[in-house]
């Protein structure tokens, strides 16, 4: 059994360091560097990985640090909403998100043409320009054919884009599928359904996907799962993982408790009692902000990866 050490800070430490003695202090420090350990053994042992996030993350200077995690070969399938599509394009095309304050004036805010995202803020504007842009990407697509499966049309809008920070073009640069079984629940969705006002043949086909995550990945390989946040994202996945026989591998990341009933609080354990997560499984539940959290677990994980050679394009 593993002792508590007194946590001492030293010139030069790395984030590599801090994580690992972070592991010696008990609590959610435990966890945390136990996350990495998972991330790490995911990798070495050739795992499917499937990476679940909300849009909020996408809002948040995380985005950039998706991209690069796929483009490092750390996952294999992602699962994300409708907010995180949008807001990945707004800012591949040139959109701003301001950082403001978690107790702004909300009315004010509206009288400005101002959203709020906790203490993040975008302009209407914003969404005035996602709308002509992704009109214009839509009769493109409705040229080319008139029936298309949410990941097909997302691997289509990431060729698209040229810009090495979105997840979309990562995705479609590295052959990584994302699908979003919410697609209508955003400005996206809204979209998509005037689009098809006008042209009653264009289809977006969402059951067709269900098959697609299903055969993503081979039924033979190790699952994995890194869910941060929860929601339909997190559920989609580990409902997959069921399917192909439960993950040997998961590491959850939330500020949900497990006491809500709810799926963002549902911890690994709870996984379990589904067969989502097989019993032998090797799991970590981080609860605290995925901004916070992840950057620590994942720079851990990817210090020691890339040090063994797990890691593609880590010089590019």
């Amino acid at each position: 059994m593993a002792q508590v050490k007194d946590f001492l800070w030293k010139p030069g430490l790395s984030v590599e360091e801090l994580v690992e003695n972070m592991g010696n202090i008990g609590f959610q420090s435990v966890e945390l560097k136990k996350a990495a350990d998972v991330i790490v053994k995911m990798k070495k042992n050739n795992s499917d990985i499937f990476l679940t996030f909300t849009s909020n993350m996408v809002s948040s200077g995380l985005r950039g640090f998706f991209a690069q995690v796929i483009r490092l070969g750390l996952c294999n399938v992602i699962v994300t909403t409708a907010g995180a599509i949008e807001e990945d394009i707004m800012k591949a095309t040139g959109e701003k998100f301001l950082i403001g304050k978690f107790d702004s004036d909300d009315v004010e805010l509206h009288e400005r043409g101002v959203n709020r995202i906790g203490n993040l803020l975008l302009k209407n504007e914003s969404y005035m320009n996602f709308e002509t842009w992704i009109y214009s990407a839509l009769d493109k697509f409705y040229a080319k054919k008139k029936k298309w499966s949410v990941s097909s049309l997302l691997r289509e809008i990431g060729l698209m884009i040229d810009d090495k920070d979105s997840i979309l073009y990562q995705a479609a640069k590295n052959n990584i599928p994302i699908f979003c079984p919410a697609i209508t629940d955003g400005a996206i969705g809204f979209h998509l359904y005037l689009f098809q006002q006008k042209h009653k043949d264009f289809e977006i086909d969402v059951v067709n996907d269900f098959g697609n995550i299903l055969l993503s990945t081979s039924f033979d390989a190790k699952k994995a799962v890194i869910a941060l946040g929860g929601g339909i994202s997190k559920h989609h996945a580990i409902l997959c993982t069921l399917l192909n026989g439960g993950a040997e591998y998961a590491v959850y990341m939330t500020t949900a408790h497990k006491t809500s009933g709810s799926m963002s609080g549902a911890t690994t354990s709870e996984a379990k009692s589904w067969g989502k997560i097989k019993d032998d499984s090797d799991v970590a539940t981080v609860i605290g902000d995925v901004t916070v959290m992840f950057p620590l677990v994942m720079i851990k994980a990817l210090e020691e990866l890339n040090r063994e050679g797990f890691l593609k394009n880590a010089t590019s």
